[in-house]
């Protein structure tokens, strides 16, 4: 095992004392092309290229000597001190950091970033970066070769965004560009780089955050808002099988997070859609009828959350959409449950009046190789000043969730 592992952080200024003295009594030196160039790497070093960092980190442990590891930016960011510090490497490490690359962009932008979601997109985590983009204003993306900035604004398609790119930080080949996402496959960037997604009204926050990221207290409390909140009255703002009750176990047997793509099919007024988003999952609601798209705009604006409305009848504008997560089925019958499941999303739930009807889509559920839940959900509204029913609702609820997919 080495007998000393230093890792230094590098953001394109001078190298600390701290940092030049490890350097100086390093015996192997690990880092990219560029870091191997720096002139304060010893002559006689042995130097190793990193590419898969768990072959680097094997290298270390059986090197008998003084290792260095050079790093861009902050190395115990989303850096290489977690995968030296695995317990099958067995690496006590000391750190040099610097200022590390999304700090750095976010610099070069003239931005605060405490209120951003930060992701790394690697082509296996590719879409749920793009997810996280759909669904938050401000967000840094750590990219990699095959994940960059072109890939993320063709999977944005039908969102508007905004890339600052940030290419090169810290070099003399640095540049800074801002462009709509959907021109950025228009052009070729250089590796590495960083790119912060702006999109949507941001809520300001008055005398700043509490916690990095967003704010998990913003907006009221419960994971969904009384059915008044979406206009419910005489004027009618809630659609069949959008009473409060129902949303609530149709969000618990969904169970949206940050990184999913949800569809809301047949949204209605938007209540549902619109709880997803706040848990923090990218939704797109869909729906036939223009002022149920109107109703779901204005519920997104007031509760602060991002939406890609889509006015069209399912199944047939269903073809273009990004692969979902989850999907929930408001409107438009076993038809449509039976197109969705084609889709093979982890999870689908939807609600039906009568038994026919709900034994129809559970048996299609699992022709598609689901495993089908069924329940009989029934809620009654009392009026408390006098213990009097005033509504009473009834409805299955049925989910499907792909074993294969789970969870």
């Amino acid at each position: 095992m080495a007998d000393r592992v230093t890792v230094i952080g590098w953001d394109g200024s001078p190298l600390t004392d701290a940092a030049r003295a490890a350097l100086g009594a390093a015996t192997l030196v690990a880092g990219a092309a560029h870091h191997l160039a720096l002139p304060e790497v010893p002559p006689t070093a042995e130097r190793v290229r990193l590419g898969s960092l768990a072959l680097a980190a094997r290298r270390i442990a059986a090197h008998r000597g003084t290792a260095v590891v050079l790093a861009d930016g902050d190395p115990g960011f989303f850096g290489v001190v977690r995968t030296l510090r695995a317990p099958e490497f067995g690496l006590e490490v000391e750190v040099v950091p610097a200022v590390s690359s999304v700090a750095a962009a976010f610099a070069r932008a003239g931005m605060p970033w405490d209120d951003a979601q930060v992701v790394v997109a690697h082509p296996r985590t590719l879409r749920r970066a793009v997810n996280v983009c759909r669904a938050h204003t401000k967000v840094a993306v750590l990219t990699s070769p095959g994940a960059g900035p072109a890939e993320l604004g063709l999977l944005l398609e039908g969102v508007h965004r905004t890339f600052v790119i940030c290419e090169e930080l810290g070099t003399e080949r640095e540049q800074v560009s801002v462009v709509t996402s959907d021109k950025a496959a228009d052009h070729t960037w250089r590796d590495p780089n960083v790119v912060i997604v702006i999109g949507g009204p941001a809520a300001a926050q008055e005398g700043g955050g509490w916690i990095a990221g967003r704010d998990p207290g913003a907006g009221p409390r419960g994971w969904v808002q009384p059915d008044e909140s979406y206009g419910a009255g005489p004027a009618g703002g809630l659609g069949e099988g959008e009473t409060q009750l129902l949303r609530a176990a149709q969000l618990a047997r969904l169970g949206p997070r940050v990184g999913d793509l949800v569809w809301d099919i047949g949204c209605g007024s938007g209540a549902f859609a619109t709880e997803a988003a706040r848990a923090g999952a990218a939704v797109i609601a869909v729906d036939h009828d223009p002022a149920a798209c109107a109703r779901t705009e204005s519920a997104a604006r007031r509760f602060g959350v991002q939406l890609q409305i889509v006015h069209g009848s399912a199944p047939h504008v269903l073809e273009n959409l990004h692969e979902p997560d989850v999907v929930r089925v408001g409107g438009g019958g076993p038809a449509v449950v039976s197109a969705v499941a084609d889709r093979r999303p982890q999870r689908i739930v939807t609600h039906a009046a009568t038994r026919d009807v709900a034994e129809r889509v559970g048996r299609d559920l699992t022709e598609h190789g689901y495993r089908v839940e069924c329940a009989l959900l029934q809620s009654v509204e009392l009026d408390t000043r006098a213990w009097t029913e005033t509504e009473r609702n009834v409805a299955f609820l049925l989910s499907g969730v792909l074993p294969d997919r789970a969870p």
